[in-house]
């Protein structure tokens, strides 16, 4: 198995500009990713992703960093980094690029960077699996969010 990167590509049935909103602000990505988000969606800005839980029992919290703010084309970010900065060696990049598809956008989802850690081959394996696991719980819960929000607006 290779693992350099997770790759899903997803159809919406909302603009590109709906999309965008929905992967780079912190009040819809709690609605279907991390439990809290601290973001802005702007170049070099930092935060943290928590999942599990907030404050103390909080059980996990992620440093990130923006790397790529585009609307309604593409976001970009680094996480799963240790340290203070985020850099292609010591990080995960994800990265939404949306392209127009009809009334709708396909929503293109790469998590790049596995390899480039340095991890050895039984936790560069753990990690990738790890992440395959979330992002295949997560980005299922994308589409049915939008829609409710799109149905609401």
């Amino acid at each position: 198995m290779e693992y350099g990167s997770i790759e899903r590509e997803i159809h919406i049935d909302a603009a590109p500009e709906v999309v965008y909103e929905v992967v780079s602000t912190p009040e819809h990505l709690r609605e279907w990713w991390p439990d809290d988000v601290e973001l802005e969606a702007v170049p070099g800005a930092t935060g943290v992703v928590r999942f599990g839980g907030e404050g103390p029992a909080a059980a996990h919290v992620v440093p990130v960093t923006v790397v790529e703010a585009d609307p309604p084309r593409r976001f970009a970010f680094r996480w799963v980094y240790e340290g203070r900065e985020a850099t292609p060696a010591n990080s995960l990049l994800v990265t939404f690029d949306l392209v127009p598809s009809g009334t709708g956008t396909l929503l293109r989802f790469t998590e790049t960077g596995f390899r480039e850690n340095g991890w050895e081959a039984a936790v560069l394996q753990e990690r990738y699996r790890q992440q395959v696991t979330g992002w295949d719980h997560f980005l299922p819960r994308l589409a049915p969010y939008v829609a409710r929000l799109v149905a609401a607006r």
